[in-house]
């Protein structure tokens, strides 16, 4: 018996990128001590307030079927929320609550995209992008952002291979980069999406984590409303990676058709994790900044380490909790410099090539351990990288 072959191809016949943090993992499991700054997994946890809230609610009972679009009380925040962020007025029509970001990027694609149909992404990209489309059922199609240009990807690149596609995913502030997208670059965006019929599909979960310039989510530029669909997540604002809780914001009619899908795959949330993201998301902006802050220190700690040395080139990396490092001064691609300083120094950093062409060269490093180890990992990387330039 074979699988099918849109769950057999997910991977495209390539690696799923992941092969250095695999090592990583089966070193530690081995006994080894080793530095990870590999996935996007913050160190402070999930706030013991937020876990009590959850405990509360499953105690007294809200453990059964929950709605499937979401309750009310959470969408109803998520659209206050965005409606604030935003300027845009949403309501809790507007949106439907999913088993993290990342089942949200399924769902828009499915709702987007018949099989066969052409997806559009930009490259650099999240790993899962790729293999998402692929899962559902459509053909996706990678537009380099120039490393040398920012990575912000070109309206006219874009536009170039627009013809007959039917969505367009986005991410900004953006994993792996770290880059946030200029109101120019999403205004170039938004004419292509107009003038070709694409859906946008805007992953947004790092909104709240912009240390420089601003956010702007292109549901909020002129007529972009009704061909937008907003991912959003409690995993990055509020270290609720575990909890599996998101959204998607987008037209009401095609909400409703994302509740059809959901009501037969995921039926819903569970009720209790819904409820602790209610008490989550009223602690406020102040709340989100204080899960942010370790981020905001630990870039400006890289900024001071990597204006001592040239080996290493620090793309702008004003958002995320990622930093994208060229490294290309040493000869060696992301994968074999990522590969050897494991080796070396039992550091384990993603290869740029884990997130795509656009990034050979390259490396993400995750800012997800405390201050001190963070930056002695990211001093002895520089000097790695130095000496391995100067034997180039």
């Amino acid at each position: 018996m074979q699988a099918s072959h849109r769950i057999s191809h997910i991977l495209g016949g390539g690696s799923d990128g992941w092969g250095v943090f695999t090592k990583a993992r089966r070193m530690i499991a081995e006994g080894t001590k080793v530095t990870e700054l590999t996935i996007g997994e913050h160190d402070i946890g999930t706030a013991a307030p937020i876990l009590q809230d959850m405990h509360r609610a499953a105690i007294e009972g809200h453990t059964g079927y929950a709605a499937v679009p979401g309750t009310n009380a959470l969408r109803d925040r998520v659209a206050a929320r965005v409606a604030r962020r935003t300027g845009v007025p949403t309501t809790r029509d507007n949106v439907l609550i999913t088993p993290g970001g990342q089942a949200g990027l399924f769902a828009t694609h499915i709702g987007c995209c018949d099989a066969g149909d052409t997806a559009l992404f930009i490259d650099p990209y999240y790993a899962t992008y790729p293999g998402t489309i692929r899962g559902a059922g459509a053909e996706p199609l990678a537009i380099a952002a120039d490393p040398d240009a920012g990575f912000q990807p070109r309206a006219a690149d874009i536009a170039a291979v627009a013809k007959g596609a039917k969505s367009l995913l986005v991410n900004s502030p953006n994993n792996p980069t770290g880059v946030v997208y200029s109101r120019a670059t999403l205004e170039g965006i938004a004419q292509v999406c107009a003038d070709h019929n694409l859906w946008l599909i805007s992953d947004e979960v790092y909104d709240t984590q912009v240390w420089k310039g601003e956010h702007i989510s292109p549901r909020a530029l002129p007529g972009m409303a009704d061909r937008t669909l907003v991912i959003g997540s409690m995993s990055k604002s509020h270290a609720m990676t575990g909890s599996r809780c998101g959204w998607i914001v987008g037209p009401v009619e095609m909400i409703e058709h994302l509740t059809n899908l959901a009501t037969h795959t995921t039926y819903g949330v569970p009720g209790f994790i819904q409820d602790a993201a209610v008490f989550a998301l009223d602690q406020g902006p102040a709340f989100e900044a204080e899960v942010g802050e370790p981020f905001r220190r630990r870039r400006a700690l890289a900024h001071d380490i990597l204006a001592g040395q040239n080996a290493v080139t620090l793309v702008p990396s004003d958002g995320a909790m990622y930093l994208m490092l060229d490294i290309r001064s040493t000869g060696l691609s992301g994968e074999a410099f990522a590969e050897a300083l494991l080796e070396a120094h039992h550091i384990a950093v993603m290869p740029g090539e884990s997130f795509g062409r656009a990034a050979a060269g390259h490396l993400r490093v995750a800012m997800t351990v405390d201050d001190n180890r963070f930056a002695e990992a990211l001093s002895t990387l520089c000097g790695f990288a130095r000496e391995r330039a100067e034997a180039a």
